[in-house]
């Protein structure tokens, strides 16, 4: 069942049936990230299987699709969010309000449209919305800024990894 539709893309969803197309897209995602120069993000077999089928248990677990082919992946998950409890080098632009957030997007190296369509879908959930990404993650920063988050400072993941965090509020 399609709960959102933008263009030619679905969102819908995701099932545990969908993991092995899902570790295929995210595969491909690393292999995107890897030959832009990132090489610390995703590492270590992050995100796993298991990640994933924790996402799509929890009710968080999207795919994109164009006709019958799943193109993207990401978790959509309401706040709180344990690692945005402190932000270093800045601020949050809203610290009262529920928000959501956006995690393990990943799509496949001829997906086109893909973070607009995700962006489109969780708005029309939340005009209150959280993401982050690593440092060296330039083409996900290019996005993040294009759709019109602000950046807000530095935090840090349960590992210790530092991330850039944004918000937007429509």
């Amino acid at each position: 069942m399609y709960i959102f539709v933008k263009m030619n893309k679905a969102v819908r969803h995701a099932q545990i049936a969908d993991i092995p197309r899902i570790m295929t897209v995210l595969g491909a995602a690393k292999g995107i990230m890897r030959a832009s120069g990132n090489m610390g993000q995703w590492v270590n077999g992050y995100p796993s299987e298991d990640v994933i089928a924790d996402d799509i248990v929890s009710g968080y677990g999207f795919v994109v699709e164009d006709g019958d082919l799943v193109e993207a992946y990401f978790a959509f998950i309401p706040s709180p969010e344990p690692t945005y409890a402190r932000i270093y080098d800045g601020a949050w632009m809203d610290d009262e309000r529920p928000y959501h957030v956006v995690h393990r997007i990943g799509s496949t190296p001829d997906s086109h449209g893909v973070f607009e369509t995700i962006m489109a879908f969780c708005f029309s959930h939340d005009p209150n919305i959280r993401i982050d990404t690593h440092r060296d993650n330039r083409i996900m920063q290019h996005c993040i800024l294009k759709a019109g988050f602000s950046y807000c400072g530095i935090i840090y993941l349960a590992s210790g990894d530092e991330r850039l965090a944004y918000q937007k509020i429509i």
